[in-house]
């Protein structure tokens, strides 16, 4: 009898590891779900938004300008940021308000991205804390699944601020 529980006991943890290790393989590499809050990529993403961010884009550096991404915050390791990609290494990015007079311009460090969010009037973004490095770079959200009214892909920025490079086959 007490062989009989130990064995169904010893069964259940050994599935209970398994299932957990390919969670976390899954969560770590491949995606995860997550729940927006805020207002900074209004009216694309709103509160309480759930989103997928998967991660593969950026483990093969895949990352674009006009990406919607998440990442952790440069100030708080505890807290992720939703902003859109609107600068890579070496672009020269408007760092001024659109009512400022003078505009201020600065070029993206190597192994940096510039972010900002659509909610340019209320976004915390690059343009308050500069450039944020890749490492930080959790994944790429590419599809927006609650509200279901609003399941798919993610639309453009509304703000159309993003001039993305010619290639040279144009």
């Amino acid at each position: 009898m007490f062989r009989s529980v130990l064995g169904k006991t010893l069964g259940f943890v050994g599935y209970t590891v398994q299932y957990g290790c390919i969670a976390h393989c899954a969560f770590e590499y491949i995606g995860e779900f997550v729940v927006c809050s805020g207002p900074s990529m209004e009216p694309t993403i709103v509160n309480h938004d759930i989103v997928f961010s998967e991660r593969m884009s950026r483990q093969q550096c895949k990352i674009q300008k006009g990406d919607i991404i998440i990442a952790k915050s440069p100030f708080d390791p505890n807290m992720n940021i939703c902003k859109r990609v609107t600068g890579l290494e070496g672009d020269k990015v408007c760092t001024s308000s659109p009512s400022d007079l003078f505009k201020a311009h600065t070029y993206v460090p190597k192994g940096h991205v510039w972010l900002e969010g659509d909610n340019l009037r209320n976004s915390s973004d690059s343009r308050s804390y500069g450039p944020i490095p890749y490492a930080l770079i959790r994944g790429r959200v590419c599809l927006k699944l609650w509200p279901l009214h609003s399941f798919g892909s993610l639309s453009e920025s509304p703000t159309r601020r993003i001039i993305k490079a010619r290639s040279d086959s144009d």
